[in-house]
């Protein structure tokens, strides 16, 4: 039982999962902020260019029992039974917002983890990979131990 409690506490606390928390905690702060831009921001221009639709009063009612409802809120108080596309159509424009988003994200991501690679890259190559044995002056790996050219124990 202690080992698998070790193991949780090393799993829990690797930074991914930390990383991974603190998306789901952004990412829950950010959809009322979408959802407003959506229902608030963007859907009455579009509506009012379409002919003063509004999108969210959209719905095709099913079972309303030979009933006219004025609104969706109506006709859901009453019971009927409605598809409601205009609702469908607003969650899918606020899913296209957040989509792209994290696109811009992850691409930003991607780029400093490119520009960090190169950075490495660059470090790695600048640094010797030889040196010279000081005993016959030949020009040897720079990890040996021993001279392959006089056999000479190398200093560390």
């Amino acid at each position: 039982m202690r080992g698998f409690l070790e193991e949780f506490k090393e799993f829990a606390v690797k930074g991914n999962v930390i990383d991974m928390a603190v998306g789901i905690i952004i990412g829950g702060a950010f959809s009322p902020i979408v959802n407003s831009l959506v229902k608030d921001i963007i859907m009455p221009p579009i509506g009012f260019i379409l002919g003063n639709v509004d999108f969210s009063n959209l719905y095709i009612p099913i079972v309303t029992n030979g009933q006219k409802y004025a609104s969706l809120a109506e006709a859901q108080k009453a019971g009927a039974v409605t598809i409601n596309y205009g609702l469908f159509i607003n969650t899918l424009i606020s899913f296209l917002i957040v989509s792209f988003s994290v696109f811009l994200l992850v691409k930003a991501m991607n780029k400093l983890k490119a520009d960090n690679k190169a950075e490495a890259a660059a470090e790695q190559a600048a640094a010797p990979t030889t040196k010279e044995c000081p005993f016959c002056c030949e020009t040897i790996n720079i990890k040996a131990k021993k001279c392959p050219h006089c056999a000479s124990e190398l200093p560390q």
